[in-house]
C-alpha cells in the first residue's frame, strides 16, 4: 500500500477547498430550533459550483465529461464537505454515478451519466432498508415481467429523496440475486411511488419510499452481478470519510477554544486532563484516517486482501462511528455549557456526527459483519 496522494487528487481536494472556503456552516436554521426539517431541499447553489468545478463527474471517464478519479479522490473531496456541513447529496450522487459508469450497460451510460456529471439529473440511493437495521436489498422485491421489471418494497430514510430526479433502489429477486432499479419518484406517470416525509438528527429532509407494483423499464435496472455490493461499500466508505472531516472540524474548534478559555490564569488546554483527553481524540482521527484510506485503497485498486472489501469497510466503519462520536462528545465537555449554545455551532455539528455515526449501520453492526468475516476466512 502507498498512500501518498496522486497529483490527481490533491488537485480534487483543492478544488474542493476553493469551493467550500465561502459555505457557513450555520447558514441553515438550527435543528436544536427547529421542529421539522430545517429547509425544503439542499443547496442548489453550492451545487451549481460544485458542477461548475468538475466535482460532480469525478468519478466519470472523460468520454461523459469526467476525470476518470477514483474512491480515494471522491472520500479527499467528502471530507471537506463536511468540515462545513455541506447541505448538498454529493456522496450518494457520486456513488450512484460510480456504480452506474462500473455496472450500467452502454445504453444507460450514455443517457444519464454526462446529464448526471453537470448536475442536471440529481440521484440519491435507498440503502437503509426498511428499518435501517435490515439489509437494503432485502426490502424491496424485483420480479421480470417482459420488459419491465415490477418493485414492491419499502424503503426508509432516503436521503434527499424529494429533491433528487433518480433514486437507485437495491432490491432482490426469487432467484436470489441483486439489481439496481431507478425509480423517479417526482416523474409524471410514476405509479405506485409514494413519499412520506421523515427528518434526520441533523435536520435534513428525508423520505420513506414505498413502492407498490412499480413498472420499471429493463433498460432502467442494473442487473449485473456485484453491482449493489460494490455500491454498498463505496457508501459505506464514503461516511466515514465524511466523519473524519467532520472531526477533523471538531478538534480544531476545541483546539482553539481551549486555548483561549482561561481558569485560574491559565488557558485550559495547559491543564493535564485537557491535553490527555484531546491526545486520545487525535489518536482516534488519525486511526479513522488510516482505516478509511485502506478502504478506499481497497475500492480504487481492486486489490485483494485477507478478508474480502466488506472486512476492511467494517473496520473503517467502526473507527469512524465510534470515533466521531468520542472527538463530539469531548468537545461538548471541553467547551461546557458554551458548547451546547445554539448560536454557536458546535451543536451543529454534533447533530451531524450521531446522522452519520448510525447512517449505513453503527458500529455494533459493522462488528457483527466483521466477525461474519473473520469466522468464514480465518487469518492463518
Amino acid at each position: 500500500m502507498d498512500f501518498t496522494f496522486t497529483e490527481e487528487q490533491l488537485a480534487a481536494a483543492e478544488a474542493a477547498r476553493g469551493v467550500f472556503a465561502g459555505v457557513a456552516p450555520d447558514a441553515a436554521p438550527s435543528p436544536a430550533l427547529t421542529t421539522g426539517a430545517v429547509a425544503e431541499g439542499f443547496d442548489r447553489e453550492l451545487w451549481d459550483r460544485l458542477a461548475a468545478a468538475d466535482l460532480l463527474s469525478l468519478p466519470l471517464a472523460a468520454e461523459y465529461g469526467g476525470s476518470g478519479q477514483d474512491a480515494i479522490a471522491l472520500c479527499l473531496v467528502l471530507r471537506e464537505s463536511a468540515k462545513v456541513l455541506a447541505r448538498v447529496p454529493l456522496l450518494e450522487h457520486s456513488a450512484a454515478l460510480a456504480t452506474l459508469h462500473a455496472y450500467g450497460n452502454e445504453e444507460l451510460r450514455d443517457r444519464l451519466l454526462s446529464r448526471a456529471g453537470r448536475g442536471e439529473l440529481v440521484l440519491t440511493v435507498a440503502a437503509s432498508g426498511r428499518t435501517g437495521h435490515d439489509a437494503a436489498e432485502l426490502a424491496v422485491t424485483a420480479r421480470r415481467d417482459g420488459a419491465e421489471w415490477v418493485l414492491e418494497g419499502v424503503q426508509t430514510a432516503v436521503p434527499w429523496a424529494y429533491d433528487a430526479d433518480l433514486v437507485v433502489v437495491p432490491a432482490h429477486t426469487d432467484t436470489d440475486r441483486n439489481v439496481l432499479a431507478l425509480v423517479a419518484p417526482g416523474a409524471p406517470g410514476a405509479d405506485g411511488v409514494t413519499l412520506a416525509e421523515q427528518v434526520s438528527t441533523s435536520g435534513e429532509r428525508l423520505g420513506e419510499l414505498r413502492l407498490e407494483s412499480v413498472r420499471v423499464a429493463a433498460g432502467d435496472v442494473v442487473a449485473e452481478p456485484g453491482a449493489w455490493e460494490w455500491l454498498r461499500e463505496l457508501l459505506a466508505t464514503g461516511t466515514c470519510a465524511l466523519a473524519l472531516g467532520i472531526g477533523d472540524r471538531v478538534l480544531r474548534l476545541t483546539s482553539e477554544y481551549t486555548g483561549k478559555r482561561e481558569q485560574f490564569g491559565h488557558p485550559i488546554a495547559t491543564f493535564q486532563a485537557v491535553a490527555v483527553q484531546t491526545a486520545d481524540r487525535y489518536i482516534d482521527l488519525r486511526a479513522m484516517e488510516a482505516t478509511l484510506w485502506q478502504a478506499a485503497w481497497r475500492i480504487a485498486s481492486g486489490a485483494a486482501g485477507a478478508l474480502p472489501l466488506a472486512g476492511d469497510v467494517a473496520v473503517a466503519k467502526i473507527w469512524a462511528a465510534e470515533g466521531v462520536r468520542r472527538v463530539v462528545q469531548t468537545a461538548q465537555h471541553l467547551h461546557g455549557g458554551f458548547g451546547a449554545d445554539t448560536e454557536y455551532v458546535l451543536h451543529r455539528y454534533h447533530a451531524w456526527a450521531k446522522q452519520i455515526e448510525l447512517a449505513l449501520g453503527g458500529a455494533g453492526a459493522h462488528e457483527e459483519a466483521l466477525g461474519d468475516l473473520l469466522a468464514a476466512y480465518p487469518l492463518g
